[in-house]
């Protein structure tokens, strides 16, 4: 609360970085391994990944939501024997990925921005099943641009949202995207740690920029 408060005032100088807040100033091709090491040390203290949300504000980049999900997938969910996957473009859905939905779907009873996880993978049948909560939704190949991987997600994809942890990395190569209200909905998803990694001129510049 101090720290949105901070943000809403244009104020960085008096970051309170003290228990349920933190700052870890790094440079910007070492925000995505920085990102890793905090989401496991979040994982190593009790939370579970879907307590743990990396939101960001690009999707390109050397620390954008590609390269974050990419990374978090292999470290998080790395291929095993016996664990299934498919591959459609670039893109790697495996059994236990974190998936976001992009549309709404009433009929299936899952909305745009809503999140889960892949309980299966059927190559034969050529299909997927996600788990959101108590709801299991099939997906054909040609249905899964409506997903992605949710390791990392956008700050808009997550207005409306709560998380018990919320990651941010901050780059100054994303300048178009540094403004207030940006940092201050990515802070406000945190319901019990909001961890910022990445460049402190980042966080300077979006807190001034009204």
């Amino acid at each position: 609360i101090t720290l949105a408060h901070q943000i809403r005032q244009g104020q960085t100088e008096a970051l309170d970085c003290q228990g349920d807040v933190a700052f870890f100033p790094v440079g910007l091709y070492e925000i995505k391994d920085q990102v890793i090491r905090v989401v496991q040390s979040a994982l190593d203290k009790g939370y579970e990944l879907q307590d743990i949300q990396v939101l960001a504000s690009k999707y390109n980049g050397p620390a954008g939501i590609d390269r974050l999900n990419a990374a978090l997938q292999q470290c998080l969910n790395p291929p095993e024997k016996g664990k299934r996957e498919w591959k459609a473009g670039y893109r790697t859905f495996r059994e236990g990925d974190k998936i976001l939905q992009l549309k709404n779907q009433p009929d299936d009873d899952v909305y745009n921005g809503d999140i889960g996880r892949v309980s299966s993978v059927d190559v034969q049948e050529k299909c997927l099943v996600v788990r959101y909560d108590d709801r299991y939704v099939g997906y054909d190949w040609e249905e899964l641009d409506e997903i992605v991987a949710a390791y990392a997600i956008s700050i808009h994809k997550s207005q409306g949202s709560e998380y018990p942890a919320v990651v941010i990395p901050l780059m100054t190569q994303h300048y178009m995207l540094l403004q207030r209200n940006l940092i201050y909905t990515g802070v406000t998803r945190g319901k019990r740690l909001v961890v910022l990694v990445g460049e402190p001129r980042a966080l300077a510049m979006a807190v001034k920029n009204n």
